[in-house]
């Protein structure tokens, strides 16, 4: 392609519009995130919204309005029955770690604590008495894990609760309006624009709700299985049904975070494993039982659903969707990695339509 003064130019000012658009979703990041989260929501209730409206009482005809309404009831409900099933858990397994008695939960597991020290001490040519695992676990334990940093975790959920009332007030409120009328989206997108890119901006939003709507139902597959599998080995194992239940919610919210979610699932999960072992099994076992459980079933989701979620459903290359999280969780950490594959497919599909010239962005956007 020629590189023209009118090329540049076109480029140059595309780079600047963009990074104002940046810098104004950044300032207004809260709002941002309420539209957002309200347009996911119409997309996921727009077909009840549909049935609803197909209803026929007599010859009266369910206005739009009102299943709208029904629709948006329905969605927050099953919400509160998801949070009444599983909040007492959090906060009964929250008490219990703040009763722990620490010493003899390491009593459980000094043996192969104590194997490992051995190892360790051999691998780096240190004295034996220079390094003690059991006094630095017990330290760790006590600092984090105590009644003063439950307080505080309690506290900071009280506050949460309470900004939390503006947030589920706003998007309910969006979300009705988006379930109403259906091209109100589209139409505060394309307001920011000239009207003469009217038709670009409608055809991107198209493409980017096809393929966003994709991962999104990908994503819920996935954490769905990744929950029944975990809950049902948890069981196997002789675990309480509530117990499992809870690894295997945890494991299944955390997994939506690229990478970095199923390690921090697996590291609360074993907390939940110490504090509400197998029972007739020690700590020791039922942490061993967690371990190679979790990392036999991410490894099947990491082989299997992963590359089919990641890539397939928003038409990238697995080694490019790795490099993008990579570099989101650097940027903005594990917020980064969350919003790294929607944002980089919307970024790629407004490229595609305005930028299309440009060698790597036909490259970048080839299979869309």
């Amino acid at each position: 392609m020629q590189i023209t003064p009118q090329t540049v130019l076109k480029f140059l000012v595309g780079a600047v519009i963009a990074a104002l658009a940046l810098f104004v979703l950044w300032y207004f990041s809260s709002i941002v995130v309420y539209i957002l989260v309200s347009a996911v929501l119409a997309v996921m209730g727009r077909p009840l919204v549909h049935r609803i409206e197909q209803l026929h009482i007599r010859r009266w005809k369910l206005p739009r309005a009102l299943a709208a309404a029904i629709t948006l009831v329905v969605i927050w409900a099953l919400a509160a029955v998801f949070g009444l099933l599983f909040v007492p858990l959090v906060f009964d397994k929250v008490y219990q770690f703040a009763n722990l008695d620490f010493a003899a939960v390491l009593q459980t597991v000094e043996q192969p604590v104590a194997q490992l020290q051995q190892y360790l001490a051999e691998l780096f040519s240190m004295p034996v008495n220079q390094l003690s695992l059991h006094d630095a676990l017990l330290d760790f334990m006590r600092e984090w894990i105590d009644m003063d940093s439950v307080n505080r975790l309690f506290s900071s959920i009280v506050g949460l609760l309470m900004s939390s009332a503006v947030a589920i007030f706003s998007i309910s409120f969006i979300t009705f309006f988006f379930l109403k009328e259906d091209g109100l989206f589209y139409a505060m997108i394309t307001a920011f624009f000239p009207e003469r890119y009217s038709e670009n901006i409608t055809r991107a939003l198209d493409q980017v709700t096809y393929l966003l709507s994709r991962y999104f139902r990908g994503i819920l597959t996935e954490s769905l299985l990744m929950m029944i599998a975990v809950t049902i080995t948890m069981s196997a194992f002789g675990m309480k049904a509530a117990d499992a239940a809870f690894i295997g919610l945890i494991m299944g919210i955390m997994n939506v975070i690229p990478y970095a979610g199923p390690l921090m699932g697996g590291v609360l999960s074993l907390f939940v494993g110490i504090v509400s072992p197998i029972e007739g099994q020690t700590i020791g076992y039922t942490m061993i039982v967690i371990i190679c459980s979790l990392l036999a079933l991410k490894s099947l989701d990491d082989f299997i659903l992963q590359p089919t979620l990641y890539s397939e459903r928003v038409k990238a290359h697995p080694l490019e969707v790795f490099i993008v999280i990579l570099i989101a969780g650097s940027a903005a950490g594990v917020l980064g990695m969350l919003l790294a594959i929607p944002a980089y497919t919307v970024l790629r599909v407004f490229a595609k339509e305005f930028f299309s010239e440009l060698s790597l962005v036909r490259k970048l956007t080839e299979n869309i």
